[in-house]
């Protein structure tokens, strides 16, 4: 199996390590062309930010922050996602370009991209989530976070499979109602989800629980590093279909 490398691509002004660099249509041209470069299989496009605390957009305002630039990326010979939890964000995604759905709330938040995705054939990327930015920190009592994510994962899988959509890939939603600690034996635990029997991508690039354990100064670059690093280490241990990475030449896949 190929690994997947998905590159993040957000068209937001308040993402927390990249809000407002990309705002712009040639700027954000210019980054997806230089993650493909780097090595990015998938482009990630996303017109709301889910960092913690954030604010929610409109759907409208949404739509019309990622669609111009799934328009102008869509040939760049990667493939295209668009980071949303809307289904009509994601219709509108899809008829731009886009080929794959990445919901962080796993269809919880619209269960009609359920829909969308069976409808339009689109791989689907459903995330382990409890609650939006504002409340998620406060959502984190777990039994056994392994087995508990992987049963609510489930959950959502089966709910997806029964709207009628058949390529699904899981991810554990590193950051999302999980503090430093659970993120960490989350990913210890990753055989737990492994049962399901799905492909799965795990989105860690530059999150909360990957500052926590810095040795050096919390900087963006400090977070690339370390995030690579981990990368490395769990594609060392298990068979993953993707990573979603900000950086990805921090990955080293090439040389330019």
């Amino acid at each position: 199996m190929t690994l997947e490398v998905m590159g993040v691509l957000n068209i937001t002004p308040d993402s927390f390590s990249d809000g407002g660099l990309f705002t712009e249509k040639s700027a954000a041209i210019a980054q997806a062309k230089q993650l493909v470069q780097d090595g990015a299989t998938i482009l990630d496009v996303g017109g709301e930010s889910t960092r913690p605390g954030a604010a929610r957009v409109s759907i409208a305002e949404e739509i019309s922050r990622v669609v111009p630039v799934i328009e102008a990326i869509k040939d760049l010979g990667a493939a295209v996602s668009v980071d949303t939890m809307n289904s009509e964000t994601a219709r509108a995604a899809i008829a731009a370009g886009a080929s794959i759905i990445n919901d962080v709330s796993g269809g919880l938040n619209d269960p009609a991209i359920f829909q969308v995705a069976a409808e339009t054939g689109s791989k689907l990327i459903i995330s382990h989530w409890r609650g939006h930015s504002d409340q998620m920190d406060s959502l984190n009592q777990y039994e056994s976070i392994g087995k508990d994510v992987t049963s609510e994962l489930q959950t959502q899988v089966n709910l997806a499979k029964a709207a009628g959509v058949s390529n699904i890939v899981i991810d554990p939603g590193l950051g999302f109602a999980k503090d430093a600690d659970q993120n960490w034996q989350l990913l210890d635990e990753l055989d737990e989800l492994q049962k399901l029997d799905l492909p799965i991508l795990i989105g860690a690039s530059r999150k909360r629980f990957i500052a926590a354990r810095l040795t050096e100064p919390d900087t963006v670059e400090a977070r690339d590093r370390a995030t690579a690093k981990l990368m490395h280490e769990l594609l060392a241990k298990h068979r993953l279909w993707g990573i979603r990475i900000h950086n990805v030449k921090a990955l080293g896949l090439r040389q330019n």
